[in-house]
């Protein structure tokens, strides 16, 4: 703490306003909020701090704040500072942009088109689609189904569409405002999900193009037929309620925070977005940042549907709009789709971020880290069982810093003590670096295990029995069961904060153990393993177990589930006794 900061403590104001931290060039590094000044930014300085806010914090030089009348100003404030100076500590939706909506025009001939916002009075908007190839198919869709004006510009003389029988030709003839409101009418109905008609219609006519062996023209209406029930394909979900809303769940892992949406509009799903960030401080206070930002450039649903305890509790004075929590009926069906979004994302990020970087160089830089010769054949371990029930050993290979599946290898623990997962994991290790060392087999260059300081233990007795050289390490987790780092035989820890792809590349490489680990495990255990410790958990029945099952598919993913993330598709007290279960166990 410098001198500076030990000054200004003391005077910092309790009342609510932002806060500027800035280094020793006096650049602003990163911007915060607060309901209370005093208590918020003297805790940056007063208590211990991990991870990146340590590192903010240790960066700090001075800082200074400025006061607001309300929460709701300090919010707004705090989001115009960060536009201004983008702190680098600072979380910000860089991909966030304005979605498109389809735009049909009120007055006189119906024109739709593509529009970025809805702000124009005189047209009719659906949206907004978070997939913008969707509306695009949506909208060439409605041109073909229904004669509207296909020209931007009204022309002097009628064009192809007319001749075709697809537009009402406004340019040469007199289109009288009741047919024009029926075409407006009947385009509107069929955006909002009412289509049933037209479908009929157009497979009526079909029928008869065929059985006038008007073949050509009968699989162009199949086309268009195929075209509507596509449509309602990507539509998804439908909520009879034709409400407008958005639906948000969350997900973390591994220091990274992933946001899913669900856009609903008239009761129909438009499309799922998903925002991966690395965590920073507070969850809650994070995902409000991130949806405040959210709503800077997309338009406010009629609700926003949320199971995320604290959350709406700091928006509500900031949206005008509803929030909505729910613990069961068909409503929470959709928190339990976007918190499956939210972790697929998440998943899929981690198994494809950083794939173009130079492996190499990667390797190079953590033999520097350990000490060791460039590791270019990994082979990492993992151990899997529930209570001791089926327990499995696993070892994956990678060579130049890619998966060679061939040399995959699974063990069946054999042991009396099938709990003990360093007995496990000497067993694992022995069966197969003796059978390397009879064989004369090359050795690999590093060997990781999944686990803490008694895994390593364990493979560096195995390693010393049988007389061989390979340096153990294993992958560090915080109390969170979150990967930070590597740690060696002697517990110190080797951090990997300052090199993002190495951390991606053993990730990827731990995710790839425990896929495998856990893919034999439930080969073994079979229909047993719905069964295990979700049981006897009052409360939890066999759809709720299920939901559980489906979300965290095995008990590593389980450990590292909060209480939080639970009650997003479970009541409260039932993921506090699930919570309270596992870490009893």
């Amino acid at each position: 703490m410098t001198e500076a900061v030990k000054v200004a403590i003391p005077l910092l104001p309790r009342r609510p306003g932002c806060y500027l931290m800035k280094d020793k060039d006096n650049k602003v590094i990163y911007v915060g909020k607060a309901k209370n000044l005093f208590n918020r930014v003297s805790q940056y300085f007063l208590r211990p701090q991990v991870g990146k806010v340590a590192a903010m914090v240790s960066h700090v030089d001075h800082f200074e704040t400025i006061i607001t009348k309300t929460d709701k100003e300090a919010f707004i404030l705090e989001l115009n500072l960060i536009h201004q100076y983008y702190p680098r500590y600072n979380i910000l939706l860089k991909d966030a942009k304005h979605y498109p909506y389809i735009a049909l025009k009120k007055k006189n001939d119906p024109y739709l088109k593509i529009a970025r916002n809805d702000k124009d009075k005189n047209y009719y908007y659906f949206g907004p689609f978070p997939t913008s190839s969707y509306a695009y198919s949506v909208i060439d869709l409605l041109n073909k189904l229904f004669p509207t004006r296909k020209c931007r510009n009204v022309p002097n003389e009628p064009c192809l569409y007319y001749h075709m029988g697809m537009c009402l030709a406004p340019c040469i003839n007199k289109v009288s405002e009741q047919e024009n409101d029926k075409l407006f009418n009947e385009i509107k109905t069929f955006l909002e999900g009412n289509n049933p008609g037209i479908a009929r219609e157009i497979k009526e006519k079909m029928q008869i193009a065929a059985e006038n062996l008007e073949f050509e023209k009968a699989n162009d209406l199949k086309k268009t037929l195929d075209a509507i029930e596509h449509v309602l394909d990507k539509q998804g979900v439908e909520n009879k309620d034709h409400v407008n809303r958005d639906v948000f769940a969350y997900t973390t892992r591994d220091g990274y925070l992933s946001l899913a949406i669900l856009t609903y509009r008239n009761g129909l799903l438009l499309g799922k977005e998903s925002y991966i960030v690395e965590e920073f401080g507070d969850n809650i206070e994070q995902i409000s940042d991130l949806i405040f930002q959210y709503y800077e450039s997309h338009s406010l649903p009629k609700e926003i549907l949320m199971n995320i305890e604290g959350v709406s509790e700091i928006l509500s004075p900031m949206l005008e709009t509803k929030f909505v929590s729910v613990t069961k009926g068909k409503l929470i069906e959709l928190i339990e789709m976007a918190n499956l979004n939210a972790v697929q994302s998440l998943d899929s990020h981690f198994m494809s971020a950083r794939l173009t970087d130079d492996n190499f160089a990667l390797l190079d830089d953590l033999g520097n880290r350990l000490g060791i010769k460039t590791p270019y054949r990994i082979e990492l371990f993992d151990n899997s069982h529930i209570q001791g029930d089926a327990p499995v050993g696993a070892m994956v290979a990678f060579i130049n810093g890619e998966p060679v599946k061939k040399m995959y290898r699974k063990f069946n623990i054999e042991g009396k003590e099938k709990r003990d997962d360093y007995a496990s994991m000497k067993e694992v290790m022995t069966r197969r670096y003796s059978r390397l060392k009879e064989n004369g087999d090359e050795m690999p260059d590093l060997i990781l295990t999944d686990g803490g300081l008694g895994q390593i233990h364990a493979g560096c007795e195995v390693i010393d029995e049988l007389g061989l050289s390979i340096p153990v390490f294993g992958l560090f987790k915080n109390d969170k069961h979150q990967t930070k780092g590597l740690m060696d035989k002697d517990g110190n820890v080797i951090s990997l904060e300052d090199n993002k792809p190495l951390f991606f590349l053993l990730v990827r490489m731990q995710d790839e153990v425990h896929r495998f680990a856990i893919g034999f495990h439930h080969q073994k255990r079979g229909k047993n393993f719905t069964k295990s410790i979700l049981d006897d958990i009052e409360g939890l029945g066999d759809k709720r177990k299920q939901i559980v099952l489906d979300h965290y598919t095995d008990i590593d993913m389980l450990k590292k589930a909060t209480v939080e993330e639970l009650s997003q598709y479970l009541p409260k007290d039932v993921a506090e006794r699930i919570v309270k279960k596992i870490s009893e166990n």
